[in-house]
């Protein structure tokens, strides 16, 4: 019996043996975006968006400042956002393939899908997968009732075909049956997906895991935000309008759970899986990160901040922003507290829970953190974060695309003085150096399979 199978067993026999039943706990619905920037939202200062429905639920809620995705790279932070695991201790610190037949996270990792369904919910998971392309990685194998959407990296959404890399295939699937939908647009499908699963009749409470495919690439806004957008500057009117397809999407789900009467009763999480995209395929930006260097793929600030917002109407603070340091890593512990689900003895997460940051506005639940992107040890990017200090190892810059003046291949920061990481202190700060450095191998040995 494999480490989760034993960890689903302990929290089964908790919630039946235990106070928590699955009829008294709060819904939840993680909305997961794609490639969307560290300030893309007007709550987080862009002046020139349409996002109503997510600056709505900043009103509702909180909304953090200082969050930072598991990884700049989709397939990472989406391991580390629904395992609440570093991404290269759940073995995925990179992209995984987007071609069928290929793995990704292990079928042994336990998943947000498998605690809330183990726990008495209805679990859904909605749009990109991205974690792996064999029945046992897949979402119905992994924790999921009920599972639309396609498993590689993107989709032209029209089509449904997967194209960046040939042979050309299709990529639309419900409940592990390729399903054929030619021609519609899929957020649109992702909005009625949801709206059938809202709507099923049952005494359980549900968890979705809405994983939206947009803004990445291709930028398909509809003629709508296109016209809106028409006197933006190229590439921000491509970008904007899609942001701006996004946002009207969550609204009409944010509306049906009003209808429905469950908006108080739901906990609704939202997050970007990372910085905006500066590749070609995305016009190389569009994206806005401010005073932030870097974008998706680098793990300066720009590849790793990104936008975050948790709301609870009539149970956690409204209109609150919190400057707390918090990370992906954190919802699953968080979610777990929120909805007094019992975590099984002896699970270990490396995220923790926000509860307190939330409710009372305390300190960061870390005194330090952890990315690489990456599974070679010496050639990947990787970044430990310690209060103000960051050390970052084989830095990229995907903006400026220039080498990074690196000492050793290291660059040292601090971003109390420098937040736009401009100056590399290696040299000016021996000690810290040393002490960031001999923190990244603790964290590695602790990664280490023992």
């Amino acid at each position: 019996m494999n480490r989760k199978s034993i960890c689903l067993l302990l929290l089964l026999a908790l919630t039946v043996g235990g106070t928590a039943r699955a009829t008294d706990q709060p819904n939840v619905i993680v909305i997961y975006t794609d490639d969307q920037g560290t300030l893309d939202l007007n709550c987080y200062g862009s002046k020139d968006l349409i996002t109503p429905n997510l600056d709505g639920l900043a009103k509702r809620g909180v909304r953090f400042t200082q969050f930072y995705a598991p990884s700049a790279i989709c397939s990472a932070s989406r391991a580390g956002m629904i395992t609440g695991r570093f991404p290269l201790r759940v073995g995925v610190p990179s992209n995984v393939s987007s071609k069928q037949g290929n793995p990704g996270l292990p079928h042994e990792e336990m998943t947000m899908g498998d605690f809330f369904k183990a726990a008495g919910y209805r679990t859904a998971h909605i749009g990109k997968w991205h974690l792996g392309y064999t029945p046992e990685t897949m979402p119905n194998e992994q924790g999921f009732d009920h599972s639309f959407g396609h498993m590689g990296g993107c989709i032209d959404n029209y089509s449904h075909f997967f194209y960046w890399n040939g042979p050309n295939r299709h990529d639309l699937w419900r409940n592990g049956e390729e399903v054929y939908a030619d021609g519609q647009f899929f957020p649109d499908l992702m909005v009625q997906e949801t709206e059938k699963f809202l709507k099923a009749e049952s005494d359980k409470p549900f968890f979705i895991y809405w994983a939206i495919n947009t803004p990445h690439y291709p930028l398909q806004a509809t003629a709508k935000w296109r016209e809106k957008y028409k006197d933006v500057p190229y590439p921000r009117n491509l970008y904007g309008s899609f942001v701006s397809t996004t946002d009207e999407r969550i609204g009409q789900v944010f509306h049906l759970l009003d209808e429905l009467g469950l908006r108080d009763d739901t906990i609704i999480v939202y997050q970007s899986d990372h910085g905006h995209s500066t590749e070609e395929r995305t016009h190389f930006g569009g994206g806005n990160a401010g005073i932030n260097r870097g974008a998706k793929g680098c793990l300066f600030e720009g590849g790793l901040k990104v936008p975050a917002i948790i709301s609870w109407p009539g149970e956690i603070p409204e209109g609150e922003v919190r400057e707390q340091m918090a990370t992906g890593c954190d919802w699953f512990p968080t979610l777990a507290e929120l909805c007094n689900i019992p975590v099984p003895d002896g699970h270990r997460f490396d995220g923790k829970s926000l509860k307190n940051v939330i409710m009372q506005n305390s300190d960061s639940p870390h005194v330090a953190f952890y990315w690489q992107l990456g599974a070679n040890e010496k050639n990947a990017q990787w970044v430990v974060r310690h209060g103000k200090w960051k050390l970052l190892g084989n830095p990229r810059d995907t903006v400026s695309r220039q080498p990074v003046d690196t000492v050793d291949g290291l660059f040292l920061v601090d971003l109390e003085a420098d937040p736009s990481e401009t100056t590399n202190l290696a040299e000016a700060e021996p000690e810290q150096l040393k002490r960031l450095s001999q923190m990244r191998n603790r964290f590695l040995q602790s990664i280490a399979p023992q």
